[in-house]
């Protein structure tokens, strides 16, 4: 068996894409601390759930869970660690000098870097206070003091008494590691939960991710003392996968407290204040000056490039610590609402967040999105589309965004810029479906579905879970959940449509004549379907061929039939071959 699944590893082209900015390398060491365990580790069962049981335990609010992230990164630091460091006394230096540590990881990133969770605020503190500026013969330094740290061994020798240091581990190959878990799965519904489990975002990724945003909101708390920096889209919303970009949200009035109504007498106090003559300039004022200071006192902030006359003003800069790719932004609280909607929808029942992977993972494949901009769809559409067709199902799979809003309480009202923005937050109060069909039927009538959609004609509405007329000539017409005048989809071409069709039929086509008992040696279930484009079209082409030869077949048996009749000695011939 082992033999065979080598043989055909050759045929299958799961290809990472680079994104915009080459990033550096990530990658995990394999002593990663106790507390640090990847929760996707190699002996993890695959474990197939019945469709449509799901955790009855019970689920944190998107507000929740951004807090207590926000408040983890609060008590963590990130170390730049010399290459042969003893981890058994660095840690024990760490927790006996500044307090002991909840959690830590190592990573490799242009150098190897440490990240520490202390189990307590005062841990950083005490860190900082102990740390001190470091003096260069050459150059001058800018001295800004971050929770972004180097550490330097005052005596190197000391670190080969043991055998215990940092040992950087090659990562297994993305390519390999997918196509073992999907070969050797046991059905298409295994396929899908085990390549989700293979992209999804790890623990130590999100808190990577978390402490990046951190780090940038101390740069910006010099300014806005009572701002929060916070990751939103793919890093929050559940369908992240493994090298995605870190969008991140500067909220300047996250904490803004206005005093209680009581007499003051005949006075009111106010700050003074600049103004501008619009809030989109206020922003791209003060996106610029936030970019000045993290190209000139940001530790590791580089290629900042400031793109201020997009629709949504941003800043976007490499982290190289990290390795993340990241967009700053401001009042841009839409886009967290719409994170927070994606959040809920992926937790509402375990098939969304395999299907929409899945999905996604095949429209890379076959070149049908990109990480550059351009015509392409994007993984957002992608993820609409997803959405609306669990809508459609019978019964449901998904609520529509209007029940949703229809839940929602006094405390769920949210009106941005306008638009009304209100939808329940409280997962524990929706109704599960009651619906329990598969992934691997779910597969194939999703391509099914928008392979004969009509584009041409119709919109995609998740308000109400319906087509809709399209209110413009557009291609494709995803109408946006929150700024509905807006269509999330209006730069995909019509050419690209067409591509997506084909290629949803094809797929369709193909999950419905192979299964993993007449796959034999070949790619077989999920994995067919993300073959190359150029042997994904031609199996179509052969597989048809074949099938036109069994009817041709059959044809001529039934020919054969009717001429000569049941209870006849004459003998028949038939020429079977190709």
């Amino acid at each position: 068996m082992a033999a065979r699944g080598v043989g055909l590893l050759t045929r299958l082209s799961f290809c990472s894409r680079r994104s915009r900015v080459q990033c550096p390398v990530f990658r995990h060491v394999s002593n990663a601390g106790p507390a640090a365990a990847d929760l996707r580790t190699e002996d993890q069962s695959s474990g197939s759930e019945v469709a449509g049981t799901e955790d009855r335990t019970p689920k944190k609010r998107f507000s929740e869970v951004l807090e207590e992230r926000r408040e983890q990164a609060q008590r963590t630091v990130l170390i730049h660690c010399p290459k042969k460091i003893n981890e058994k006394k660095f840690l024990k230096y760490l927790s006996k000098q500044h307090g002991p540590i909840k959690h830590h990881f190592f990573y490799e990133s242009f150098g190897l870097y440490a990240l520490v969770e202390f189990c307590q605020k005062d841990g950083v503190d005490s860190l900082r206070d102990t740390s001190h500026t470091p003096s260069l013969s050459t150059e001058a330094v800018i001295p800004f003091q971050s929770r972004f740290f180097s550490l330097r061994l005052s005596n190197p020798s000391s670190q080969t008494s043991e055998q215990s240091y940092v040992k950087i581990s090659s990562p297994f190959p993305l390519n390999k590691k997918l196509f073992d878990v999907l070969y050797y799965a046991e059905s298409v519904d295994d396929q899908l939960n085990s390549l989700l489990k293979v992209l999804e975002l790890t623990e130590e990724n999100i808190k990577l991710r978390y402490l990046t945003c951190s780090l940038i909101e101390d740069i910006a708390a010099a300014y806005f003392p009572e701002c929060a920096v916070r990751p939103f889209g793919s890093s929050v919303n559940t369908f992240g996968k493994m090298g995605c970009d870190l969008d991140m949200f500067m909220d300047l009035h996250a904490f803004r407290k206005y005093p209680t109504s009581k007499n003051v007498g005949n006075f009111s106090i106010e700050f003074q204040v600049r103004s501008v003559p619009s809030e989109r300039v206020a922003t791209q004022k003060i996106l610029s000056v936030i970019g000045e200071c993290l190209d000139h006192f940001g530790p590791g902030c580089v290629g900042m490039q400031k793109i201020l006359n997009a629709r949504c003003p941003l800043v976007r800069f490499s982290h190289q610590p990290s390795g993340f790719q990241c967009d700053l932004t401001t009042n841009n609280r839409i886009a967290l609402k719409s994170s927070e909607l994606l959040y809920i929808y992926g937790a509402l029942d375990s098939r969304v967040r395999a299907l929409v992977f899945s999905i996604r993972h095949w429209a890379r494949t076959h070149s049908l999105t990109s990480s550059i901009p351009g015509a392409w769809i994007t993984n957002f559409s992608l993820t609409m589309l997803v959405i609306f067709f669990l809508q459609r199902r019978s019964p449901p799979i998904l609520p529509t965004l209007d029940s949703l809003k229809s839940l929602a309480g006094a405390e769920d009202k949210c009106i941005i810029e306008g638009n009304n923005c209100t939808f329940l937050s409280d997962l524990n109060k929706i109704k599960p479906s009651g619906n329990t069909e598969t992934l691997e039927l779910l597969l194939k009538e999703f391509f099914e579905y928008f392979g004969n959609f009509a584009f041409n004609k119709n919109a995609i509405n998740i308000q109400q879970g319906k087509e809709q007329n399209k209110p413009d000539s557009s291609p494709m017409y995803i109408q946006n959940p929150f700024e509905t005048s807006l269509n999330i989809s209006k730069n995909v071409s019509q050419s690209q449509i067409q591509k997506f069709v084909d290629l949803a039929r094809e797929s369709a086509w193909i999950l419905d004549q192979e299964n993993r008992a007449s796959a034999e040696d070949r790619p077989w279930g999920l994995a067919a379907l993300l073959l190359p484009n150029s042997k994904f079209q031609g199996r179509r082409v052969r597989n048809k061929a074949a099938s036109e030869r069994v009817k041709s077949l059959l044809d001529s048996i039934k020919q054969g039939s009717t001429a000569n009749p049941a209870g006849t000695d004459k003998k028949r011939t038939m020429d079977t071959k190709t």
